[in-house]
């Protein structure tokens, strides 16, 4: 069983590994997005129109890595972009300039998600702490109605990595690939129905938790 973590734990680990180890955080979001491409290409699933619904900071950059990552691998990727573009975070700004070199959509309209035979949920990490609202809400909302199955990642946007509770809205995901620790809103509350399969992708490789 992999060791259950808070938002908080998680946060640490990360900053420990970047500033003490001192490995980049665009080589921990590439490790990432390799897990999530990986647990994709290796499922069953239809690559012709792959979405990917991302926000601006650093989860909305795992989506732009994996989308990158699953265009080289042969999926038509489109990435639907989600919030505040001020808030852009610095690895995100990195993973949009390298998404542009390969010429993939980042502005495609909300409305894509209705052709989408697999979309990716890439909105919010770990830490939310308020109710989702705005273009975030009508975003989950529309991968939610939509047919196609979803994959979250690190965790399904709108649940609390700490409660499992739904903040006002959150994504239905058939899996989520969370990242070095399984999440303790993972395990809990509604957080098991919005996930889905559980997968955890740490240095020892990537294991099904459910």
């Amino acid at each position: 069983m992999s060791q259950l973590v808070t938002a908080k734990q998680m946060k640490h680990f990360d900053s420990y590994t970047i500033n003490t180890i001192g490995i980049p955080s665009l080589v921990l979001m590439e490790r990432a997005s390799l897990a999530v491409r990986d647990f994709i290409v290796n499922g069953n699933y239809n690559l012709q129109h792959v979405v990917v619904v991302a926000g601006y900071v650093n989860n909305g950059g795992d989506g732009l890595c994996v989308a990158r990552l699953l265009k080289l691998a042969g999926a038509n990727v489109s990435v639907v972009s989600v919030g505040n573009p001020s808030h852009e975070s610095v690895e995100h700004a990195t993973q949009r300039k390298i998404c542009e070199y390969y010429q993939i959509t980042l502005n495609a309209p909300l409305n894509t998600l209705s052709d989408a035979t697999l979309i990716v949920d890439a909105i919010f990490g770990i830490g939310i702490d308020r109710p989702v609202s705005g273009r975030q809400e009508t975003a989950i909302d529309a991968i939610n109605k939509a047919s196609a199955p979803v994959i979250s990642v690190d965790t399904p946007s709108g649940i609390n990595t700490d409660s499992g509770k739904v903040m006002n809205v959150a994504v239905n995901a058939i899996a989520t690939v969370t990242f070095a620790f399984n999440k303790v809103g993972l395990t809990m509350a509604d957080g098991p129905t919005h996930a889905g399969q559980i997968i955890v992708a740490d240095d020892m490789g990537t294991y099904a938790i459910n």
